[in-house]
């Protein structure tokens, strides 16, 4: 109890000033305890930190001896402190006892303070004992569980299993390579062999997946659920998919709009006639790699100024046929778009993907493939069965091969890809190797046929040339001339309102016009004539669709990559024999007609031809917009490079040969598909096949068209053999298989026959003067090339 006088309470008060220090010291002491615990041991219970790799696990723990001793050391200093606190305790009391005697009173308070703090400092000594007791016991399983783990660590011996050759050198470049981009980091390689193996096993696919790692779950097992098409009753969707900002597509929406009414009547009419087919939605994503400025976009900044347009007419109707499909589309002209929509893992581009592929397929150009090689890493390998790839001019598989390319001479920029080469996507049919896309054309309903017929100029001629430097090739003047004798010369040519174009004063240029008063000159003009440069573009057939002849130049020799800087470099050794091929070979007179324009008499008769001329509106099927919805259709249902090809046997011995009893031959002249024998399931069917033989240094492409039938490289997997040569009349003395372009052939000077070895080069287009080619054709729609009579 507390003294009432003057001195119990100075002894309390000076008690309690003896003891609060004291007190403030014993906490300190506590606290100090605390945090090194939490120090030491906080990261034990922490098997994987946010910093450490997906693939690996971290076991950083104190050592064992480390551990004790710092535990025993904080005991004993608490232990000592409780002994010196306990000596402190009693000469205080012994003290305190001799004020008693000298002042006659005994202060109880302090005493029963003095026995409490003793108390609850032994209380804390025996709570570190306790504590580091506890520890020990979690150090102890902790290191048996880190020493687990690292032996299996410290077992990750590089795997020699035949089934994975290359493991070996893919880790030895690892060692010294892994640094050398972030995204091995981002995997969760650290420089350790097992992190490499990890890496080698799991993310690519190079070694065996280490035995102690789950192997449960695969990263590539992820699937969206398939659904059937439906075709839109609209476009404005797919404008706002476009985006915004470039010249280029804003000039691509233009035409979306314009030609929207043109698009959802042709979807209707499509949809009426495959109703009853499959039509399974497809994940798209379409890149277009030329309009990026990483590719230099040079087209938005011309579109306005004369520039080519042809690519962007072309891409325009490929989205607006994949979205009137009723496909499910992501489109992008961003290479940081790009790597998003992919799932780019951060880096130079090195490491494959971070998930599966979500797009069952991928349309894009040269470009576009370019840029997807270089952020997919060994990912592009794996997908690039689903690209296709929108190729103006054609890629011939001669090139497309890169090693055949590199040891022949065929390599090029733009080649060597080693796709398929029906993965090609070419703008008008140049070559039956690749895929023929296409665009489309302004059509007239029957009240406007009739209208532009009658309303026709006969003496007016619209020159097709919409840049000034067109103009100014030596030898126009003389042609140009004839011309202006008879008929009243247009242009619309490209120029700044302070400098006119140099065009010759006779010419009534209109300037660069928008597409639809494009159209509307073109429905006036009887003639639509060309310099013989652009190749290949849209406009001659728009202009053939609005009833005007188009007159352009014979190439005498034909213009290829051996001759003309133009083509150089481009991935084909196709010959052009006139501006457009296409408008010669296909439709041809009278609506359009080729001449000598270096001969003036045959150009004036032309011209005089022409005047005298009644032609009615002309468009191919195949040009309209439900010719390219029946197209791409057919394509995106059928077509296939991602499955195992059928077996490409190659039958040299007749032993070995069973297919070819299916083939019948018809007049000793061309093989067909026995009706008796049920064929292989592949498309086009198998049953639209004829086989001819060509003669000496033509291609299969010129054989099959001269007998009316188009050159079809899937066959070739099933004629490939020498019974087939020998059904028709090769003599083959000797026969080997051999990696070329020309093969199957036969040489008939020394009777020696050649198949395939590589499926990849099997090619409509090659020749030679040296061989007769063994060649599938099959028949075709009328005004639909690309598709066989039984295909849809």
């Amino acid at each position: 109890m507390l003294s009432v006088n003057s001195d119990g309470k100075v002894l309390v008060r000076r008690c309690f000033l003896t003891l609060r220090p004291f007190r403030i010291f014993v906490l300190g002491i506590g606290f100090f305890t605390l945090c090194f615990l939490m120090t030491s041991l906080g990261g034990q219970f922490s098997a994987k930190r946010l910093a450490d790799s997906p693939f690996t696990i971290r076991t950083e723990v104190l050592g064992l001896g480390e551990s004790r001793g710092a535990l025993r050391r904080m005991n004993d200093i608490l232990e000592t402190l409780v002994r010196r606190m306990d000596i402190l305790a009693r000469l205080e009391n012994v003290s305190e006892s001799r004020r008693t005697e000298d002042t006659g009173h005994f202060t109880m308070d302090s005493s029963v303070q003095s026995l409490g703090l003793m108390e609850k400092i032994q209380a804390i000594a025996q709570n570190v004992s306790d504590i580091a007791v506890k520890v020990d016991q979690i150090l102890r399983n902790s290191l048996l569980r880190g020493k687990a783990i690292e032996g299996q660590r410290d077992l990750c011996d590089i795997p020699r299993d035949p089934r994975f050759p290359d493991c070996s050198g893919k880790v030895e470049w690892m060692r010294s390579r892994w640094t050398s981009d972030p995204c091995y980091a981002f995997y969760g390689v650290d420089g350790t062999e097992c992190s490499f193996l990890v890496y080698l096993s799991e993310v690519e696919w190079f070694c065996p997946v280490l035995p102690w790692r789950n192997q449960s779950i695969s990263p590539f097992l992820k699937s969206h659920p398939k659904k059937q098409a439906a075709f839109r009753t609209e476009l404005s969707s797919l404008l706002d998919l476009m985006g915004t900002g470039k010249e280029s597509l804003i000039f691509m929406k233009k035409r979306l709009r314009r030609l929207e009414a043109q698009w959802l009547l042709a979807a209707r009419r499509l949809e009426a006639k495959i109703q009853d087919k499959p039509n399974e939605q497809k994940q798209i994503l379409v890149h277009i790699g030329f309009l990026t400025e990483e590719s230099g976009d040079v087209f938005s900044p011309r579109v306005l100024k004369g520039g080519p347009l042809g690519e962007m007419v072309q891409w325009a109707d490929v989205l607006a046929a994949l979205y009137v499909l009723g496909h499910s589309l992501k489109i992008t002209v961003s290479v940081k778009e790009l790597q998003s929509y992919l799932g780019v893992p951060p880096g130079r581009g090195n490491c494959p993907l971070t998930e599966p592929l979500s797009f069952d397929l991928i349309y894009t150009d040269y470009h576009g493939m370019q840029q997807m090689k270089q952020h997919m890493g060994l990912s592009f390998r794996k997908y690039r069965c689903r690209l296709r790839v929108v190729d103006t001019f054609g890629t011939e598989p001669a090139y497309n091969h890169e090693e055949y390319a590199t040891l022949h001479g065929y390599r090029t920029n733009w080649g060597y890809w080693n796709l398929h080469p029906k993965q090609f996507m070419t703008m008008f049919p140049h070559t039956p190797d690749n895929s023929f896309m296409g665009f489309v054309t302004d059509e007239l309903n029957e009240t406007e046929r009739q209208q532009v017929t009658q309303n026709k100029v006969r003496n007016m001629a619209v020159v097709y040339g919409k840049e000034a430097a067109m103009w100014k090739v030596n030898g126009k003047e003389k042609f140009l001339a004839v011309l202006h004798k008879h008929m009243e010369v247009h242009g619309t040519v490209y120029f700044e309102t302070q400098r006119p174009p140099e065009v010759p004063a006779f010419v009534k240029n209109h300037g660069l016009l928008p597409q639809q008063d494009l159209q509307q000159l073109l429905k006036k003009a009887k003639l639509f004539i060309g310099f013989g440069f652009p190749y290949e573009g849209p406009a001659p057939l728009e202009a053939v669709a609005n009833g005007c002849v188009f007159l352009q130049p014979r190439f005498n020799p034909p213009h290829s990559s051996l001759n003309h800087e133009f083509f150089r470099g481009k991935p084909t050794s196709r010959e052009v024999s006139s501006q457009h091929p296409y408008m010669e070979m296909t439709i041809g007179r009278p609506h359009v007609i080729t001449v000598d324009y270096n001969d003036t008499k045959e150009f004036e008769t032309a011209i005089k031809v022409i005047m005298r001329s009644k032609i009615d509106p002309y468009l191919p099927y195949e040009f309209t917009s439900e010719g390219m919805l029946q197209r791409l259709h057919a394509y995106i249902q059928h077509q296939e490079f991602c499955s195992p090809p059928l077996p490409f046997p190659i039958a040299i011995n007749t032993s070995q040969v069973n297919l070819p009893s299916s083939l019948v031959l018809i007049n000793h002249t061309h093989l067909v598909w026995s009706p008796n024998d049920p064929p292989p399931a592949m498309w086009p069917p198998v049953t639209s096949m004829q086989v001819w033989l060509s003669a000496e240094g033509e291609s299969c492409t010129s054989a099959c068209w001269n007998h009316d039938l188009v050159c079809e490289p899937t066959f070739f997997s099933i004629i490939n053999r020498q019974t087939v040569l020998e059904q028709l009349g090769a003599q083959c003395e000797s026969t080997e298989a051999v990696m070329s372009h020309l093969y199957p052939a036969v040489s008939p000077s020394v009777r020696e026959c050649y198949l395939q070895r590589e499926p990849l080069l099997f090619s409509c287009s090659g020749q030679s003067t040296k061989f007769r080619r063994l060649c599938p054709c099959r028949d075709y729609q009328r005004g639909q090339v690309a598709l066989c009579k039984d295909c849809s």
